[in-house]
């Protein structure tokens, strides 16, 4: 701490000084307590002119002491950011996702994070080996039986998928609970007003294409991104700030509590996940559809997925929209 202390008097350090501090910081560092090491981060997250070489340090250091660090430090490049992101586990990445007025390719690396930790999660789990690979002491009458056993069962199968008649349905679509870091970065996004990053953000979190988390957000009433923040169940303290932010006449005072307060107190984790798979399902449908684009005036648009009450119309086709704009004026 003396050291630590000693480096914040210098207003205007010199490369020398720098490069002094960096080599003594590094070994009191690493044999300084937990408790010396956390009041250090503290207060070099306050300073202006911390070395890249102890912000790293400090940065892959446990999380109980690098999170104020990784959280508040006005020195720290993007360039460190993105190696202690890549090189730390998810505890790291959300205390960065945390920090005030992030780059675009800090928020790039941690989507990617986010998006690695979940593939590596659903990786299926291995096969089990051969009977040429377990134990050395199966006769060969055993390996035999066993191909026999495999081939007839395949036979079998490949009957009853002859047999099998139309497709099965597919999987309703399943809705995770939102994790810290999503959680994080919609209200980093929220606070600074930047609509496109927290689309995108929304429709990580649900899994889902971008359009359905751009057609989330366009709703000015704020009722669907209320929707979709009680499905991923997000804390409603957390939910009302980012309803508030986008939308601020749901800050507004009814009585004893905001409007947001009662619209948020009005869902239900049940029927608010409910309406969010049927956006998902819809949007499934169209995708295998390939359904082309249509702008939102158009005159023959579909069926908007986030309405559950919409009526299904018949498209018409552009010869009869036509013919019918062109009515009267033959005369």
């Amino acid at each position: 701490m003396a050291t630590v202390t000693g480096f914040e008097g210098l207003r205007h350090p010199r490369r020398t000084d720098l490069k002094q501090f960096s080599e003594l910081f590094e070994p009191l560092f690493s044999a300084s307590s937990d408790e010396a090491r956390r009041q250090a981060a503290a207060a070099l997250s306050q300073c202006q002119h911390v070395p890249q070489s102890v912000a790293l340090q400090i940065g892959n250091a446990p999380i109980s002491i690098a999170a104020i660090f990784l959280t508040r430090s006005v020195s720290i490049t993007d360039a460190t950011l993105l190696q202690i992101i890549r090189a730390q586990g998810p505890a790291h990445a959300t205390a960065v996702a945390r920090r005030d007025n992030l780059s675009v390719h800090v928020v790039d690396a941690l989507v990617e994070r986010r998006q690695t930790a979940v593939a590596s999660a659903n990786v299926t789990a291995p096969v089990a080996p051969s009977l040429e690979q377990r134990k050395p002491e199966a006769t060969a009458l055993e390996m035999t039986a066993a191909k026999l056993l495999r081939e007839e069962k395949l036979r079998s199968d490949i009957k009853s998928l002859a047999r099998t008649t139309g497709k099965a349905p597919p999987a309703e679509p399943a809705i995770e609970p939102i994790n810290a870091l999503h959680e994080a970065l919609l209200v980093r996004f929220a606070r600074s007003g930047e609509a496109n990053l927290f689309a995108a953000s929304l429709s990580a979190a649900l899994s889902c294409g971008p359009e359905l988390g751009e057609r989330i957000l366009l709703d000015v009433s704020g009722q669907q991104l209320a929707i979709a923040l009680t499905a991923l169940e997000m804390p409603s303290a957390e939910s009302l700030f980012v309803l508030s932010a986008l939308y601020p006449d749901l800050a507004e005072r009814l009585g004893g509590a905001t409007r947001g307060d009662a619209l948020l107190s009005s869902l239900t984790a049940e029927t608010s996940r409910a309406r969010v798979q049927s956006w998902l399902q819809v949007e499934q449908e169209e995708a295998s559809g390939t359904p082309a684009h249509q702008p939102y005036l158009a005159p023959d648009r579909g069926v908007d997925p986030r309405q559950t009450a919409a009526r299904q119309e018949t498209a018409r086709s552009a010869r009869d929209i036509q013919q019918k704009r062109a009515f009267g004026r033959a005369r």
